[in-house]
């Protein structure tokens, strides 16, 4: 080799390890999503999930975008970064008849200690595994003793910035057994040891967290394999294309966690229903037939929503219409005010009081959805054992007066 060879020689070599350097570093530098397992669950209509990273290549501002909705949020596994609160102060218990509850932190794992109030012994000592809600409201935690999953007596109030003794629960140590009609609209899926969902044993590794691509879109493992070349024998991408969807089948995809509790099993278990199948032939909500009086603000949207003179005068109008759930939305009056305005788009001829401010006629949700207190979502504040309601926005749209909706002739 000449020494002109050589020189060129080193200078590729070099320009070599140069692009190799660059892009390990470039890559250092992408955002971290949330890992997901290797071996992905298998759905009980005999389906493969493919984990919503695989989502990235084709969708990466959706993606990005979505990690970032409470319902991508609404479970994790506990850790610093995902729980609410403050840890690091005895301030912070729960009272209880005969005991003290609290979250203390060691290392990075967090645990629930219950203390007698009459013998200072240490009565429960649980890992916090799971935490439940975006904190948007609040959070629970869960917890694994072997494959047995609980709910754990403290949980998170964001009104207030402290813990509380959880929702539902008595004013003395207790515990509250998991089961899917629990957890089925807070995980992407999850495998119950009963195939009816009725125990609170789980497969660890079959716990998918938060609401991600796949709760609404179904296993994608088929879809990714067709999307890479690796499913060749089928020439239709086999993806379930929601915009496609007759309207009662693309509501029913919301339906099935904003209609209530649906504990009246019809048809397998609370996981077995996927986009573009019916939920009806899976399961009814426990109060189906009742008048919309008696609906909910915070369970049942959807009932409240098709009660509406809005919904029953469209042939098109359907969750989404207002709701992107790949944006996080929450808030952004100005968004869904908008929305209203799209069809009723001369609202000051719709007005007719005389201290409506016509030169500002688009704050139409805080009037036509007004907040009302949930008589299901109630919390015990502090010693007082009266409990309070959360106030939610109702999707029963009408025209209130003095918060009692008007009938229309």
């Amino acid at each position: 080799m000449t020494f002109k060879s050589k020189i060129a020689y080193t200078i590729i070599v070099l320009i070599a390890v140069l692009t190799v350097l660059f892009f390990w570093v470039y890559q250092g530098k992408e955002e971290v999503y949330q890992t997901v397992a290797k071996v992905m669950p298998t759905h009980y209509n005999g389906e493969q999930f493919a984990g919503s990273e695989t989502c990235i290549a084709c969708h990466q501002d959706i993606y990005k975008s979505h990690i970032q909705t409470p319902h991508f949020k609404t479970s994790a596994l506990a850790s610093p970064e995902t729980l609410k609160g403050t840890f690091d102060s005895s301030a912070h218990g729960v009272d209880l008849i005969d005991a003290v509850a609290k979250i203390e932190q060691d290392g990075e794992d967090f645990y629930q200690i219950i203390t007698s109030k009459s013998t200072g012994k240490v009565l429960d000592r649980s890992r916090l595994d799971i935490v439940v809600g975006s904190g948007v409201k609040g959070q629970s935690y869960l917890s694994f003793n072997d494959d047995f999953l609980t709910q754990l007596q403290v949980s998170y109030f964001t009104l207030t910035d402290d813990f509380i003794n959880s929702p539902g629960y008595p004013n003395y140590k207790f515990v509250r057994s998991v089961t899917d009609n629990c957890i089925k609209c807070h995980v992407t899926f999850a495998k119950n040891g009963d195939f009816k969902g009725n125990t609170n044993i789980y497969e660890r590794e079959s716990f998918m967290y938060g609401i991600d691509c796949e709760r609404c879109h179904g296993p994608l493992k088929k879809h990714v394999d067709f999307r890479t070349g690796q499913l060749d024998q089928n020439n239709i991408d086999p993806v379930v294309r929601i915009d496609s969807l007759a309207r009662q089948l693309k509501m029913d995809v919301c339906v099935q966690c904003h209609s209530g509790l649906r504990a009246i099993q019809i048809k397998d278990n609370p996981f077995s229903f996927v986009a573009g199948e019916r939920l009806d032939k899976y399961a009814k909500n426990y109060n189906f037939g009742r008048t919309q009086a008696e609906l909910d603000v915070h369970g049942n949207q959807y009932g409240l929503l098709t009660s509406s003179e809005c919904f029953k005068n469209s042939d098109t109008m359907t969750c989404t219409t207002c709701h992107d759930p790949h944006q996080k939305q929450r808030g952004d009056a100005q968004h869904f005010n908008s929305k209203c305005i799209e069809c009723h788009s001369s609202p000051k001829e719709l007005h007719t009081a005389q201290d409506f401010n016509t030169s500002q006629p688009t704050n139409c949700i805080s009037c036509h959805m007004p907040l009302f207190p949930s008589q299901t979502m109630m919390v015990k504040l502090g010693n007082d054992n009266k409990e309070t309601s959360v106030d939610i926005r109702t999707h029963l749209i009408g025209i209130y007066v003095d918060g009692v909706l008007q009938k229309r002739r």
